[in-house]
C-alpha cells in the first residue's frame, strides 16, 4: 500500500482529547508519540492528558448520565446499530489503521474489524432485553419488582494489542445499559480509539456520554478518576500485576469492577485427537496477533505417543511464515509491540533451551528495523522453565509431554491463571471430563479461537472478574434493583 495513503488516513484522525464532545489539546499542551512497530517511525503525536484533563473528562461524563440513563433503550439500540454500519463501511481504515501502529498483518486486522463491529451489533440488540421480573412472594406477603438501572459513570481502560476490539467490547455494552464513560486507551496504540470516537459522535452519541483521554502518565492520570466517589464502574484488560493495583485503589469507593487479566494457556492434545485439527488449531491458538493475545496458547502439552509428530507439522508450517510489515503481501508475522516485548520473549526462549529444550525453528530477534522476532518451535520444554509460568505474548510455540490423562489435567491446573484452555480429542467422553476438569472460564474444544461477541468471555483464578460480551455483558454496567409492593 502507498504511503501516501498511509499518511492520508493518519492526517485524517482525531489527535486531540474527546471531551464532552469537543476535540481538545491537553491542559499544558503535551503529546504523546505513536510509532509503527515494524519501522520505529513515528506515526502521529497525540494529546497526552494531565491530571486535571481526565477529571474534565469525568465531569463530562457525570454531566451527561442523567439524560442517557433516561434515554429509551431503543433510542440507544439505534445509535449502537448506526456505529456498527458506520465501522463496516470504513473496515479498511480502521484495519489498515491498526496494522499501522499495533504491526499486525493487515488480513488479521480486518478480521478485528468483523470481531469488533459485532459487539456494536450485539449489544444494540441486547440494550432493549434488560427488563427486570415482577411477581408474588411466594408466602402471599406481597409482590416484588426486580428491575436493571445503569450503573453510573465508568472509566473503562484498554490494551493495546486489539485497539478496535477491546474499544467496542467495553464501549457498547456501557452504551446500551445507559452509561457515560471515560476511555483511557493503550498509549502505544489510541488512534483506532480515536477515530472509534469520531465514528460514535457521527452515530448520534450524545456530548459528554463518551469521552476519551490519551496520556503518557496512565498511572497519575488513572488514580484520582478511580479514587472519585462519583465514578461508580472501572473496567480494565491488561496485566494482572496492574489489575492488582487498579482493584486496591477501587476498594475506596466500593467501584462496581471488571478485570480481563493475564492467561497461560495450556493447549492439550491427546493421542486420539485429530491431528490435522490439533496443527491447525495450535497455529491459530498460537500466531493469532503474532501471539500477543491474553488468549492465545502458552503451553502445548501433547501425549508422548504424539508428541514426536505434532512438533514436526508445526515446524514444517511455522518455518514457512513470512515475518515483515503488516501491509506487505502475504505477512502472517508482524512486529511485537516494542523492544521490551522482544527481549522478554528471547529471555523466556534462552531459559527454556539452558533448561534443555530443543529449538526446531526460530528462536532468536530478527536484525534490521522494528521490533521483530522470529515464529519459534520448542520441543522438550522441561518442568522449571519460566515459559510454563509466564505469559510469553509472543511467536512461541513450546511443547512438554505429558503420560496420561491426570498428568495432563495436572500440568494444565499448574497456574495461578485460568483465562482460557484447548483441547484436542476425538472422544467425546475425555471432552466432557476436560469441560469439568480445566480451571478456565472458557476452553476451546477441538478449535483453536474461541472469541465471539455472543459468548461471555473472562477467566477464573487471577485472570479476572466479570465477563465481557454474550448476554452477560449488559449486567456487568446494570445495578438490580428489588422493590416490594403489597
Amino acid at each position: 500500500m502507498p504511503a501516501t495513503r498511509e499518511t492520508a488516513l493518519i492526517s485524517r484522525v482525531p489527535q486531540e482529547l474527546f471531551i464532552g464532545g469537543s476535540w481538545r489539546p491537553a491542559a499544558d499542551g503535551a503529546t504523546l508519540d505513536v510509532t509503527d512497530p515494524s519501522t520505529g517511525a513515528v506515526l502521529a503525536s497525540v494529546a497526552s492528558a494531565t491530571v486535571a484533563d481526565g477529571t474534565s473528562a469525568l465531569d463530562a461524563a457525570v454531566d451527561a448520565a442523567p439524560a442517557w440513563a433516561r434515554t429509551p433503550a431503543r433510542e440507544r439500540s439505534e445509535i449502537l446499530r448506526r456505529a456498527f454500519t458506520l465501522v463496516t463501511e470504513r473496515a479498511e481504515e480502521f484495519a489498515l489503521l491498526m496494522t499501522l501502529e499495533m504491526g499486525k498483518p493487515l488480513a488479521e486486522s480486518r478480521g478485528e474489524v468483523t470481531y469488533g463491529a459485532e459487539f456494536l451489533r450485539w449489544f444494540a440488540e441486547e440494550a432493549v432485553r434488560s427488563a427486570g421480573t415482577y411477581g408474588a412472594h411466594p408466602e402471599g406477603s406481597g409482590r416484588a419488582i426486580i428491575s436493571r438501572h445503569p450503573v453510573g459513570p465508568c472509566y473503562l481502560i484498554t490494551p493495546w494489542n486489539f485497539p478496535l476490539a477491546m474499544a467496542t467490547r467495553k464501549i457498547a455494552p456501557a452504551l446500551a445499559a445507559g452509561c457515560t464513560m471515560v476511555v483511557k486507551p493503550a498509549g502505544a496504540t489510541p488512534l483506532t480509539t480515536l477515530l472509534f470516537a469520531s465514528v460514535l459522535h457521527e452515530a448520534g452519541v450524545p456530548d459528554g456520554v463518551v469521552n476519551v483521554i490519551t496520556t503518557a502518565h496512565s498511572q497519575a492520570v488513572s488514580e484520582p478518576l478511580i479514587r472519585d466517589p462519583r465514578l461508580r464502574k472501572l473496567s480494565f484488560t491488561g496485566s494482572t500485576p496492574v489489575g492488582v493495583s487498579l482493584l486496591e485503589q477501587a476498594a475506596t469507593h466500593v467501584l462496581r469492577t471488571s478485570m480481563e487479566l493475564g492467561g497461560n494457556a495450556p493447549f492439550v492434545v491427546f493421542d486420539d485427537a485429530n491431528m490435522d485439527a490439533a496443527v491447525d488449531g495450535a497455529l491459530a491458538a498460537k500466531f493469532r496477533n503474532i501471539g500477543q493475545a491474553c488468549t492465545a496458547a502458552n503451553r502445548f502439552l501433547v501425549h508422548q505417543d504424539v508428541a514426536e509428530e505434532f512438533a514436526a507439522r508445526v515446524t514444517d508450517a511455522v518455518s514457512t511464515m513470512k515475518v515483515g510489515r503488516g501491509t506487505e503481501e502475504g505477512v502472517s508475522i508482524g512486529p511485537l509491540i516494542d523492544r521490551d516485548a522482544v527481549e522478554k520473549a528471547d529471555a523466556l526462549v534462552t531459559d527454556a533451551r539452558e533448561r534443555g529444550a530443543r529449538v526446531l525453528t526460530g528462536g532468536a530477534p530478527l536484525e534490521g528495523d522494528g521490533t521483530f522476532y522470529a515464529p519459534t518451535v520448542l520441543a522438550d520444554v522441561q518442568p522449571g522453565s519460566r515459559l510454563l509460568r509466564e505469559e510469553i505474548f509472543g511467536p512461541v510455540l513450546a511443547i512438554a509431554t505429558f503420560s496420561d490423562e491426570d498428568q495432563a489435567v495436572a500440568m494444565a491446573n499448574d497456574t495461578e491463571f485460568g483465562l482460557v484452555s484447548y483441547v484436542f480429542t476425538e472422544s467425546l467422553a475425555r471432552g466432557q471430563r476436560m469441560i469439568d476438569r480445566l480451571e478456565t472460564g472458557m476452553m476451546g474444544l477441538n478449535v483453536g479461537v474461541v472469541s465471539n461477541a455472543s459468548a461471555p468471555f473472562g477467566g477464573w483464578k487471577q485472570s479476572g472478574l466479570g465477563r465481557e460480551g454474550g448476554a452477560a455483558g449488559i449486567q456487568e454496567y446494570l445495578e438490580t434493583k428489588y422493590t416490594m409492593t403489597p
